[in-house]
């Protein structure tokens, strides 16, 4: 039996701000039978701070200890290591570090840069590494989709720079195993006890199960129709269904 789930944000609970239909009703009834909940994140234009709000303010009821962000294991990372990043990110995401030193950099950090992705940034990171710095990544998702359009995220930068300085990227959120554990670990449970639902069919499905977890695949977000045929390639077994609310609707009883 699923004791407790994983639901990822962007394209699950909400697209583009717009709560996904069930999903803040489901929260809600999944809260008031006080079933544990993570909401777990690549996400890396925003802080973990900004999350919460934005999550408040469409109406979930959600609490800062229920969101696991990459960008704070990233800096848990770099606290721990004494990393000083030149930091490859979004400028709205760089409150997030502010107490980290990072004068006179060893370390790369790369995550969902936007227009930052140009040039003069990435043969900077590239520099860094090729003097000996490790490189960091929040996750290697391909794409996002926002306004309606797919974009662009941080993978194809990463797999470029492992390419160009001969160097492998440790990467601290999603797909991660110890991404997936940490958010387990922090409600007491065990991988095999835990739903992840996403609609990234490689960081959140593949990864969950590749991590022990079970998962859901949601046809909402950055869902592509291909996506069910690589859950055929990869041969697992796991649930597809229109929208996040729809797999309690079909498994009520478990929780």
């Amino acid at each position: 039996m699923i004791k407790a789930i994983l639901f990822d944000i962007s394209g699950v609970l909400h697209v583009d701000n717009v709560p996904v239909n069930g999903a803040v009703e489901l929260i809600k009834a999944l809260q008031k039978k006080r079933f544990p909940m993570r909401f777990v994140t690549n996400t890396s234009r925003s802080t973990s701070s900004a999350i919460l709000l934005s999550l408040q303010k469409m109406g979930f009821d959600v609490q800062a200890d229920d969101i696991f962000t990459a960008p704070v294991a990233v800096k848990h990372v770099c606290m721990q290591r004494d990393l000083r990043p030149f930091f490859l990110i979004h400028p709205d995401l760089m409150p997030e570090f502010k107490e980290l030193n990072q004068r006179s950099p060893n370390a790369v950090v790369v995550a969902d840069a936007a227009e930052r992705f140009d040039y003069k940034h990435l043969n900077r990171a590239f520099s860094l590494l090729m003097d000996g710095a490790p490189l960091l990544g929040i996750g290697r998702n391909r794409y996002f989709k926002s306004s309606g359009r797919l974009q662009l995220d941080a993978g194809p930068f990463i797999q470029a720079l492992e390419y160009a300085a001969n160097v492998e990227a440790e990467i601290l959120g999603k797909p991660a195993e110890g991404f997936f554990h940490a958010a387990v670990s922090s409600m007491g449970l065990q991988p095999e006890q835990v739903l992840m639902i996403g609609d990234d069919i490689e960081a959140d499905v593949l990864g969950a199960v590749d991590a022990g977890l079970h998962a859901c695949l949601v046809r909402t977000g950055k869902f592509l129709p291909q996506d069910e045929e690589k859950l055929k390639t990869a041969k697992v077994a796991e649930t597809v269904v229109e929208a996040v609310a729809a797999y309690i609707e079909t498994t009520e009883d478990g929780f």
